[in-house]
């Protein structure tokens, strides 16, 4: 799976057409083992699309969910007719154990009730599935975003959920998910052009100085987790 950096310096920041750090991103897929033939996949918050079309072009059996309807009616400009689904909430429209892997970026710390959502997706998964997500690190996201709104509190409406590294692992655990983290390095031009946007040019000489890619993995400024279903654990809460 390989992937270039899309062209978007003649688009606003907010008219791109992915909604995270693609690159990187791919890089996680790729490093996590995931391969065209593994079972089916699915996507929570497909968003324009763009990840999906990757992966069912490389052969996945994908299909997604989204709780925008523009944005699958966008993804269906760009894309054709994406199986996306619109769902509200946390529920998924799905039987127990359909997928054998559910991916989502930038989508945990956006829904306000985790452990619902968490419940669902281990019920969706099939015995020894895998839930490979990416979500940013609450210490390093909450100074960026107060930077980014200039509010000490108005973040909190959109990234409702952050997370650290340690209360990933324990909400997890909770739900019958062994959790291993993965050293993805973030500073791409994604990276660049958004720190750059928000914080100026101070922000990316900053990134010379304290490059977060450096960081232990629990200071990262997003985590990359792989997260799988313990045997032990059946259908349904424990």
């Amino acid at each position: 799976m390989t992937s270039t950096i899309p062209e978007q310096s003649g688009k606003r920041f907010e008219e791109r057409d992915d909604y995270g750090n693609y690159e990187a991103n791919l890089r996680f897929l790729r490093e996590a083992g995931l391969q065209p033939g593994a079972g089916p996949l699915l996507e929570i918050g497909s968003g324009k699309g763009r990840m999906l079309d990757l992966l069912r072009r490389e052969g996945h059996n994908a299909q997604g969910v989204e709780v925008n309807e523009s944005m699958i009616q966008e993804s269906r400009r760009l894309y054709g007719d994406l199986p996306i689904q619109k769902v509200d909430g946390a529920a998924l429209p799905f039987e127990d154990q359909t997928f054998s892997t559910v991916v989502s970026f930038d989508v945990f710390e956006h829904i306000p009730d985790s452990d619902a959502h968490l419940a669902e997706v281990r019920r969706v998964l099939k015995s020894g599935g895998t839930y490979l997500l990416q979500t940013p690190n609450k210490w390093t996201n909450v100074v960026f975003e107060t930077i980014r709104w200039r509010s000490f509190t108005a973040f909190r409406v959109d990234h409702c959920s952050l997370h650290s590294y340690r209360e990933i692992k324990q909400r997890f655990a909770k739900h019958g998910f062994d959790t291993q983290f993965f050293d993805i390095p973030v500073v791409t031009d994604f990276f660049r052009w958004k720190v750059r946007r928000y914080l100026g040019w101070p922000g990316v000489a900053l990134l010379r100085v304290a490059n977060p890619d450096r960081f232990p993995l629990a200071l990262r400024t997003n985590f990359y987790v792989r997260a799988g279903v313990r045997p032990s654990h059946g259908v349904g809460p424990q």
